[in-house]
């Protein structure tokens, strides 16, 4: 997977865009800003738009070449994230941590996600929020007649609404959306897709 994704990073222009995720900014312009966490954040556009709003930044990835692209993205527009690529079990995160984390098409192995999404739980403050997107069951469909759509391949890695209601188990979902969305995120987020939203609160 980090070959996969340093070769596509690999590329001059940002792949999916310089312009944060549209769902992201709404939801981000209604929070205070405090200390967030971006997983699978590649090249920074989001990162980087929290960090103009305020937000203390933290972010990881497996590619080496998203995070030279997402600190040259901050350097250009005056601010500082902290970015790491080394594993999240090995990234020295505190209970209790973060005030939001940004969960934006961040498609972790189907083996790795649940376990992933507890750690997230456990290094949010009580009352904290998550922001997700993510693509769901019924995007193959959008992906067959749009391959510029992007998204993963394979099914197992696609999002359900069982896994995300179990996956957050100790949360009060504040809205939870499923449907056709029209994105236009750089080369690789082109046209409708199927996709899962939600914004959700952590139990004090």
């Amino acid at each position: 997977m980090k070959e996969f994704w340093d070769n596509r990073y690999k590329q001059k222009q940002y792949v999916y865009g310089k312009n944060p995720n549209q769902y992201l900014k709404n939801k981000l312009e209604e929070l205070e800003p405090g200390k967030i966490l971006f997983p699978a954040e590649g090249e920074g556009r989001n990162a980087v738009f929290a960090a103009k709003q305020g937000w203390e930044v933290s972010a990881f990835d497996l590619s080496t070449e998203g995070m030279r692209k997402a600190l040259q993205l901050a350097e250009d527009n005056g601010v500082e994230i902290n970015y790491h690529t080394t594993e999240l079990s090995r990234q020295g995160y505190q209970k209790g941590e973060f005030d939001a984390i940004a969960l934006i098409y961040a498609h972790f192995l189907p083996e790795e996600r649940r376990d992933f999404f507890k750690f997230f739980s456990y290094i949010l403050k009580p009352g904290g929020i998550v922001i997700f997107e993510g693509f769901g069951p019924h995007h193959p469909h959008y992906q067959e007649k749009n391959p510029a759509i992007g998204g993963p391949k394979e099914e197992k890695m696609l999002f359900s609404v069982k896994e995300i209601k179990e996956a957050f188990p100790d949360f009060d979902f504040l809205e939870f959306n499923e449907g056709e969305t029209e994105l236009n995120e750089g080369e690789y987020h082109k046209g409708k897709g199927w996709v899962i939203r939600f914004v959700a609160q952590k139990n004090s």
